[in-house]
């Protein structure tokens, strides 16, 4: 039996759901195109959407961060500098370096939340 996706996006928990929303629409560069004040915001992008939600009470345990996750958001950019810039701007500077790879350049940062973002500049064709 096969079974077709509709749709696929990536959600965000958080207990601090209005800090969430202020840095990913300033990241972004656009406010949330649904947004339930201190409940729920979701943006959305050319191919992806971002949820950002506030696990209810009896369910806050299921989404705590007390290990460090596997999953990153990363955002594909055409300047990385500049992105590097506007991260900062908003007061999470990336801690390490850029990393040069085959594929291109990348460095880590973190959202309020402590979500890993990875921004990442391709190579030139």
């Amino acid at each position: 039996m096969k079974f077709k996706y509709s749709d696929i996006f990536v959600t965000l928990s958080t207990d601090k759901i209005q800090v969430m929303v202020d840095f990913y629409s300033q990241l972004l560069n656009q406010p949330p195109t649904i947004y339930q004040p201190l409940r729920y915001a979701e943006f959305q992008l050319e191919e992806l959407r971002i949820s950002i939600f506030k696990p209810k009470v009896e369910g806050q345990s299921e989404f705590s961060h007390k290990t460090s996750s596997s999953m990153s958001l990363c955002l594909e950019v055409e300047d990385l500098v500049q992105a590097i810039a506007h991260l900062t701007e908003l007061g999470y500077p990336p801690p390490g370096n850029i990393i040069e790879a085959s594929h291109g350049r990348e460095i880590y940062g973190y959202d309020p939340g402590g979500n890993r973002l990875i921004l990442h500049q391709s190579s030139p064709n």
